[in-house]
């Protein structure tokens, strides 16, 4: 985690207290609060459907459709995340204290494009694309966990700082 520092050296944690105003007064923090745990839903739900069609041949069909949902809610949080940063850090994208988590972001949102441009254009069979779908699915989980490390940490250090 990149750990702020102040005049001094001292530690600040992830946010300055204005950026903390700032974050708790954006309503970007509560949409991003909705769409985290609903697109992680999405997800688990299109995980078992991508997995039983690799593993049965069925349901490729609501399989996709699942995979397109989830890539909706992911392009959908990335435009409100961005608006909710430039609200808290004063910039859309690639603020100091969340640089690498849009970085992975970015790759996350490839991969999820990708699959649909290989759907609509067939350019990849069922199987191939269902594996697409899973190499997607752990950037994405890879990005979520570094977001919820960052803010356990975050939470961590502001406890500690209140004690």
């Amino acid at each position: 985690m990149q750990v702020l520092r102040g005049q001094h050296g001292t530690q600040m944690g992830l946010y300055t207290q204005a950026q903390r105003q700032r974050r708790d007064s954006s309503p970007w923090t509560l949409v991003q609060g909705i769409l985290a745990p609903l697109q992680f839903l999405v997800f688990l739900v299109s995980l078992g459907l991508v997995l039983r069609t690799l593993l049965t041949g069925e349901g490729a069909g609501i399989a996709n459709a699942s995979v397109i949902l989830k890539t909706m809610l992911l392009y959908t949080i990335m435009v409100t995340g961005s608006l909710w940063e430039k609200d808290v850090f004063g910039k859309y994208l690639f603020a100091p204290a969340f640089f690498w988590e849009d970085v992975v972001s970015f790759g996350v949102i490839a991969l999820h494009t990708a699959y649909v441009i290989c759907l609509l254009t067939g350019s990849l069979d069922e199987q191939g694309l269902l594996w697409l779908a899973l190499v997607a699915y752990a950037a994405y989980v890879t990005n979520a966990a570094q977001f919820l490390l960052k803010l356990r940490a975050a939470r961590l250090h502001q406890a500690g700082a209140a004690s």
